[in-house]
C-alpha cells in the first residue's frame, strides 16, 4: 500500500521546521546537499519526462579512504570502523548470538566477525568457502536458536548445519533450491517470513528493461501467465524479476511478487512482517528517471518492469505494449533518487537508538553510474508512522564522496546487533563500520 504523505504524518513524525523534506526538483539533488539529517520526499507527479535529460554514463573513481576519514552520521551517534581489508564484503546478516555474517562475495566465502565490545576489531574468520558469488544470508528458523544458517549463491540457494557460535561450518553445503536463474544481476537476497513457513528469494532481470520481450513467441507468454498471472517468460527473462517463494525445504518454489527489476535487498518489517525490497529501476531515460525505490511487496502484486515505472508510467522504449496491466502496477512507497542503487535493507528492532528510531528501516545506497553527477554512496532511514512508510526517507551515513569524480566508499548491507548497534559495510575499500548511539 503506498502511503500519501499528509499533515497529519507530518505532525505525527514532529519533524523540526528546518528539517521539512526536500519535494520537487530539490529532492533530485546530488551529493552536494547530502548530510546527516536531509529528508527527501520524491512524488510520482514530480517525475520528469522521459527524456528530459540524456542518458549518461558516469563513474566515480574508487580511492583510498583519506588517513583519519570516517562517515558523518547525525549528532547523537558515534561511528567506528570494525573491519577493513575484506574482499568484496556484500550483504551483512547478525546472528541471534551477535556474531557478524559476512558475505564475501568476491572472495566467495562466507565470513564471520565474532561478537564484540565497542572499539574492538576481530578478525574475520571463514565460515564456508568455494561458493559461487554468496550475498543473501538467512538463519532458520527464525528467533533465539536456529539450526541453519541459509546462503543464496549466484545459482542456487545453500544452507549449512548452524549452532549459535558455531565459526567454522560443521559439514558441506546442502543444495535446498539448486538452480536458479544465471547472467546479468547476479545478486541473489533471501529472507524468511516471521513465521519461517516461506523463504523469499530476490531474482533480478538480466536485462535493462526486457531487451528480450519484443518478439517474444506467444506460447512463451501465455505459459508464464498461467504461472504467474503477468505474462514474463521471453527467453533468459523467465522467472526473473520477481521475488520467488519456496517452503524451508526448497520445495514448492513458485512467483510472490514480479515486475521488479532488480530487487537487491530483501527484509521483514519489525512490526506486521510485510515483506520488502530495495529495487534498483531501470536506467537510460535520464539523470533523474526514473527513481530508484523501497517498497513492501504484496502477493501477487506487479510492480511494473519492464513495460511500466512508478505505477502506470510507460517506458517510451515499450510504448503501446502491454495495455492489459496498466491497472494492476503497484505503485512503490518510498521513491528515493534515480540510479542510487539501493542495495541491502534491514528494519530498526533494537533499543539502544532514539525510541523514534524503532520500526523505521536502513537502506544502504551503493552508487551511481548513469547520471552526470554522483548520487547515493550514502545510508538512508525510511521514516514510518504507526508501522507504515509515510514515503520520506532521511540522509543517515554520508561523506563517501569526495568529489565529483573520486569516493572512497559503497554501501552495500547494513545489519541490526544484538545491543541495537547498527553495522554498515562498504566494497570500496572493503570495510565495516558501526553505529552506536552516545547517551
Amino acid at each position: 500500500m503506498t502511503l500519501r504523505l499528509s499533515p497529519l504524518i507530518l505532525l505525527t513524525l514532529s519533524f523540526p521546521a528546518s528539517a521539512q523534506p526536500l519535494t520537487g526538483p530539490a529532492a533530485y539533488g546530488d551529493w552536494r546537499a547530502d548530510r546527516p539529517g536531509v529528508q527527501r520526499l520524491i512524488r510520482p507527479e514530480d517525475m520528469p519526462k522521459p527524456g528530459a535529460t540524456a542518458s549518461v554514463a558516469v563513474t566515480a573513481k574508487v580511492v583510498k579512504r583519506p588517513d583519519g576519514r570516517r562517515p558523518s552520521v547525525p549528532r547523537g551517534f558515534d561511528v567506528t570502523l570494525v573491519a577493513e581489508g575484506l574482499v568484496g564484503p556484500r550483504m551483512i546478516r547478525t546472528a541471534p548470538n551477535g556474531d557478524l555474517f559476512v558475505a564475501e562475495s568476491r572472495a566467495g566465502r562466507i565470513s564471520i566477525l565474532p561478537a564484540s565490545a565497542k572499539g574492538e576489531r576481530p578478525a574475520p574468520v571463514a565460515f564456508a568457502s568455494g561458493l559461487n558469488r554468496p550475498y543473501g544470508m538467512a538463519f532458520y528458523p527464525p528467533g533465539p536458536e536456529p539450526r541453519y544458517v541459509y546462503v543464496a549463491e549466484a545459482n542456487r540457494v545453500v544452507r549449512f548445519a548452524y549452532v549459535a557460535g558455531d565459526h567454522v561450518a560443521s559439514g558441506p553445503a546442502e543444495a535446498i533450491v539448486p538452480s536458479l536463474p544465471t547472467g546479468g544481476h547476479w545478486t541473489r537476497d533471501i529472507a524468511f517470513s516471521k513465521d519461517g513457513e516461506r523463504l523469499f528469494i530476490a531474482v533480478g532481470s538480466a536485462s535493462n528493461v526486457g531487451d528480450q520481450v519484443v518478439g517474444a513467441p506467444p506460447g512463451g507468454i501465455a505459459a508464464l501467465e498461467q504461472r504467474s498471472g503477468i505474462g514474463a517468460a521471453w527467453a533468459n527473462e523467465t522467472d526473473r524479476a520477481s521475488v520467488l517463494v519456496a517452503n524451508p525445504d526448497g520445495s514448492g518454489l513458485r512467483p510472490f511478487a514480479n515486475g521488479i527489476r532488480n530487487c537487491a535487498g530483501l527484509a521483514v518489517a519489525a512490526q506486521g512482517g510485510a515483506l520488502w525490497c530495495a529495487t534498483n529501476e531501470r536506467d537510460g531515460l535520464g539523470d533523474n528517471l526514473p527513481p530508484d525505490y523501497a517498497t513492501s511487496v504484496r502477493e501477487g502484486g506487479f510492480y511494473g518492469w519492464p513495460w511500466f515505472y512508478i505505477g502506470a508510467n510507460q517506458d517510451p522504449r515499450h510504448a503501446g505494449e502491454r495495455a492489459d496491466l496498466r491497472e494492476r502496477v503497484l505503485t512503490p512507497d518510498v521513491l528515493i533518487q534515480p540510479h542510487s542503487a539501493p542495495l541491502g535493507i534491514a528494519f530498526y528492532d533494537g533499543e539502544a537508538f532514539p525510541d523514534d528510531y524503532r520500526g523505521d528501516a536502513f537502506v544502504a545506497l551503493h552508487g551511481s553510474w548513469n547520471r552526470s553527477g554522483p548520487t547515493g554512496y550514502k545510508v538512508v532511514r525510511l521514516r514510518m508512522a504507526n508501522g507504515e512508510p509515510t514515503g520520506v526517507y532521511e540522509d543517515f551515513m554520508t561523506g563517501f564522496v569526495l568529489s565529483r569524480s573520486a569516493v572512497w566508499g559503497r554501501p552495500v548491507g547494513v545489519a541490526v546487533g544484538r545491543a541495537g548497534e547498527l553495522y554498515v559495510s562498504e566494497d570500496a575499500n572493503g570495510s565495516i563500520w558501526r553505529v552506536d548511539a552516545v547517551r
